[in-house]
This record gives structure tokens, C-alpha cells and sequence, in this order.
């Protein structure tokens, strides 16, 4: 049997926190902790004032002691590299091991700029991030200088790293559901992490993933299945939708009649909250990241506590085998 696993997302943006002290976001993770959460999450982007996820992991690292901490997710092309592969260790390190990465590439329409203020071409992106991680796992298992050739990343007489605290570094998630990306995650990565609108999506890219890491000699168990999905507890659907169109009108500039045909959002009652979740459950997810779509601290610590009563239906432990 599996056991499905819950996290939640900490409000980085710098609105989110308005009028509070952002160390109050450590508090929340914490919070999260202690109300039974398995895992804590950080986001990325240059868009706006928003908290490095790496600083605010190190943070929460410092003062929780069992939850995974992880990114949903990380956008490697705005980092140098090397240096990245040296800040991801010593993070893995100071968290005891309990760091998950989650990466992406970025997405069409909205993160050109954010490529653009650091320095990286667009083009090509995916091939960059496939690079990079291939050269995080190369520097974080060399037990010396090293050299790396890539199709885009080529780099010769690279000193040694810090070493992660897991051997091979800890495990690395894909967020994204192109076929190019299923077939990439099914041969390289450790988990994935995608929004999908709707459960059969799901389930078929799930499905995909399979092949793809049979085909590439690998057990598809050795892929966690993630899901990412917005929500928000209302009295009714109505009222929770309208809340979320303020929300995805606030973080994106878009309203939620374009954003719900992307991302997987679930709001109204506890109960259909816990169906909407289930559904994802049942197409075969076994770790779901909450990205709760409420305004100011105050409002994310109501939902974060009446959300760990509800999760424990959703996450007692499934029979059904994963596709």
C-alpha cells in the first residue's frame, strides 16, 4: 500500500506577507510541521519581491526536524551552476537530508524576462536544465577536479564541491507535462511534479512516464508521482472560486477562467476540497504540494490548520496499484 503525502507551499511573495515580519514565515512552516504536513515547499522567481527559496528552506531547516523541504519549483537557469551545486549541498546538509528538488525550465509567456535578468538564452532551456542537473549529480558524486560536456553546458577543470548528505545528492523532481517532458522524466528524474486541470491528464502522463522509464531500463517506482494543486476552503464553490479569480488576478494578471485550464484548482467546501484532491489520488498521485490561494499570513494559518483535518482522508493509505 501507498501512503499519499501532503505539503504545502509557503507564501513567498512579497505581498502574500504584507504587514507581517517574513520570519513569521518560518513560523508557518513549523506550523505545518507540528499539524502532521510531510512536507514544506518554497517557489522561484524573479518576478517581483519574493524569498530565495534556498535562504528560506536554510531557514526552516534550522527549526523543524522531520518534514521534507522542497522546491516547486526551483529554476535552475537563474543560477551559476557550480555554484548552485554548492548551495544545494550544503542546504541537503544543514536539512539532514530531508531536501527534495523539484525543477523546471519555466513557462512560455511569463518567464523569458526572468531568463533575460539572468543573463541565459531562452532557446534551448530544456537541453540547459537536463545539463545542469547531470552536472549537479557528476560534481556531487567526484571525489576531485572534474570536467563535464553537455549539449549545452561545457566546462573543463571544475575543483571539487561539497558533498550533499545523500550519496548522489538528494532526489530531483520535474515540473512540467510536454511529451518531451514526460519521456525526460521517465528517464532521468526521481519524481514529477505537474498541474494538471484534470485527473485523466493525470493519469495519462503518468502512464507515459511508465514507458518511458521501462524503456530507459528503470522501474517506474523509482519515480515518485507529486501533484501541485491550488485550493482554498469556502463555504460553497461559488464563493471559493471567486476568491481564487482575486488570487490568480494578484499572483499572475490573469483570471482564473485561463488559469484553471492550466492548473489543477480545487475550492468550496471541505468535502468537495477532499473529493477534488481524491480524484488526483485514485489517477495515481502520492504526494501533493498545496499551494493554499488565501490572502495574508492570518488567512494562510486558518487554511493550513483546517486543511491537515481534512487531508486525513486523503491521505490514508490507497490499495489500487499506480498506472
Amino acid at each position: 500500500m501507498d501512503l499519499v503525502r501532503t505539503g504545502v507551499l509557503l507564501p513567498l511573495k512579497a505581498e502574500q506577507w504584507a504587514g507581517a515580519d517574513p520570519r513569521e514565515l518560518v513560523d508557518l512552516a513549523v506550523r505545518a510541521e507540528r499539524a502532521g504536513y510531510d512536507s514544506v515547499w518554497a517557489n522561484d522567481t524573479l518576478l517581483g519581491a519574493h524569498i530565495d527559496p534556498l535562504t528560506i528552506l536554510a531557514a526552516v531547516a534550522a527549526r523543524t526536524e522531520r518534514v521534507t523541504l522542497g522546491t516547486a519549483a526551483l529554476l535552475p537557469a537563474f543560477r551559476r551552476p557550480v555554484q548552485a551545486a554548492k548551495a544545494i549541498a550544503s542546504l541537503d546538509l544543514l536539512a539532514g537530508g530531508r531536501l527534495v528538488l523539484g525543477v523546471g525550465a519555466g513557462f512560455p509567456g511569463r518567464s523569458e524576462p526572468e531568463y533575460a535578468a539572468s543573463e541565459v538564452p531562452w532557446p534551448r532551456r530544456f537541453a540547459r536544465l537536463d545539463d545542469t542537473v547531470a552536472l549537479w549529480r557528476q560534481l556531487w558524486g567526484a571525489e576531485g577536479t572534474t570536467s563535464f560536456t553537455g549539449d549545452v553546458l561545457r566546462l573543463a577543470d571544475i575543483p571539487a564541491s561539497t558533498r550533499p548528505y545523500r550519496s548522489g545528492g538528494p532526489p530531483i523532481w520535474l515540473a512540467g507535462a510536454t511529451p518531451a517532458a514526460l519521456a525526460r522524466t521517465g528517464r532521468h528524474y526521481d519524481g514529477w511534479l505537474p498541474y494538471p486541470p484534470q485527473p485523466a491528464t493525470y493519469a495519462a502522463g503518468l502512464a507515459d512516464i511508465s514507458t518511458a522509464a521501462l524503456a530507459a531500463g528503470r522501474q517506474r517506482d523509482a519515480i515518485t508521482p507529486a501533484l501541485f494543486a491550488t485550493v482554498l476552503l469556502a463555504p460553497d464553490v461559488p464563493s471559493g472560486l471567486r476568491a481564487v479569480d482575486e488570487f490568480c488576478r494578484e499572483n499572475y494578471g490573469l483570471p482564473l477562467d485561463v488559469i484553471e485550464r492550466i492548473q489543477t484548482i480545487v475550492a468550496g467546501s471541505p468535502e468537495h476540497v477532499a473529493a477534488g484532491l481524491s480524484r488526483f489520488v485514485e489517477a495515481g498521485a502520492r504526494h501533493i504540494v498545496l499551494r493554499i490561494a488565501a490572502p495574508g499570513l492570518d488567512g494562510q494559518r486558518d487554511q493550513l490548520d483546517r486543511l491537515a483535518d481534512l487531508l486525513l482522508g486523503v491521505r490514508d493509505p490507497v490499495v489500487s496499484p499506480r498506472p
